[in-house]
């Protein structure tokens, strides 16, 4: 089944959509605060789609995560009981919420920015350190220097290597697609079986 190609091309026809770019920050402030699709979906084929544009679209995400970011960070500061643990146990993320809260305490800002950088879930970081009051400066920093170096480096990678491999990409998104829903769902399997 073609599933995957189907969804890349309506993704890049989603990014040359005139209104692509609040599509993208919308998109992108969401994921940092509650939403669980991250940015990286929509900022690669749309640089992919404009390689002339991407710096500015990598500019877009990362003010717009961050912004997200600070949302986070005020949901676990104020309003915790009220919506934060809602989210934790929308996502039965308790355990890694937890897990999160020692890593503060270990690395402090620094885990901001590992947590804005890699794929790990960005929201869950940005309630915690509301949650433990940490200081506003620091987060936002770290959160700029961690999103940003993760969505400038996606904006390269389209706009080097897209135009290029675009289309090759296309023919073998359906194989990649699905060798990663298999993996995804082995490492399920496993993790549900040594928990």
């Amino acid at each position: 089944m073609r599933i995957f190609s189907s969804l890349y091309s309506k993704v890049l026809d989603w990014a040359a959509h005139p209104l692509a770019e609040r599509y993208l920050g919308m998109l992108s402030l969401a994921e940092s605060s509650f939403f669980p699709i991250p940015p990286d979906i929509m900022l690669l084929p749309m640089t992919i789609a404009r390689p002339e544009k991407s710096w500015r679209y990598a500019l877009i995400t990362t003010v717009t995560s961050v912004i997200g970011g600070i949302i986070g960070y005020l949901i676990g500061k104020y309003l915790f009981i009220y919506i934060g643990d809602a989210i934790i146990d929308f996502y039965h993320a308790q355990a890694k919420f937890d897990h999160v809260k020692s890593l503060f305490n270990q690395y402090g800002v620094w885990i901001v920015f590992i947590a804005g950088f890699t794929p790990i879930p960005y929201k869950i970081f940005t309630i915690t350190a509301g949650v433990l009051s940490m200081a506003i400066v620091p987060f936002v920093l770290a959160s700029f220097l961690g999103r940003g170096g993760r969505f400038f480096l996606v904006a390269a990678l389209g706009k080097w290597f897209g135009p290029r491999y675009g289309e090759q990409l296309h023919k073998v998104i359906d194989i990649i697609g699905w060798i990663t829903l298999v993996i995804i769902t082995i490492l399920l399997i496993l993790y549900a079986a040594y928990k």
